[in-house]
């Protein structure tokens, strides 16, 4: 009985604080910056970075894309929407510093960070389904790798 309120006490301070953390998260308006300052400059569209992709792996700079999807969970993750109309563009946060809100579905945002082309596993392609609320049957007809684009944003700010 000891041991179990020495590992009670402790998840409990835990959630405790990861909803403290979610409700820290400011509401997805217009200038509201999430991470690292971003200083609006010269930015690239999710067509010019797919463009730019194909010729190097790598590009370090500004996006600008829409939000399509949030993780669910604790907001630790998000999607942009693919300008080819393809498959979503996975965008994480450096470190995990920063999180966002769910209501930032939909809202157009410029990112600052690394974007590379990256083979994900299937079982990260999976968590992260899992995390985006996906359901038993979408997840499990995740099947292979995927070649991809993924961003790894140090700061985040809502245009519109």
């Amino acid at each position: 009985m000891i041991e179990m309120k020495k590992l009670i006490i402790p998840l409990m301070v835990l959630y405790s604080l990861a909803v403290y953390a979610q409700e820290q998260i400011p509401s997805a308006k217009a200038g509201v910056k999430y991470g690292k300052q971003v200083d609006v400059k010269r930015f690239i569209s999710v067509n010019d970075l797919e463009e730019k992709l194909q010729s190097d792996t790598t590009y370090v700079g500004q996006i600008e894309g829409k939000v399509v999807e949030v993780c669910k969970k604790k907001g630790c993750f998000m999607q942009i929407e693919r300008g080819s109309g393809g498959d979503p563009i996975l965008v994480r946060f450096k470190d995990y510093g920063f999180f966002m809100p769910q209501d930032i579905v939909g809202k157009t945002v410029l990112m600052e960070g690394v974007a590379k082309v990256k083979e994900t596993s299937v079982e990260r392609q999976k968590h992260w389904a899992e995390d985006a609320g996906k359901t038993a049957a979408e997840i499990a007809m995740i099947s292979t790798p995927k070649i991809d684009i993924e961003i790894i944003a140090d700061g985040v700010v809502v245009v519109k």
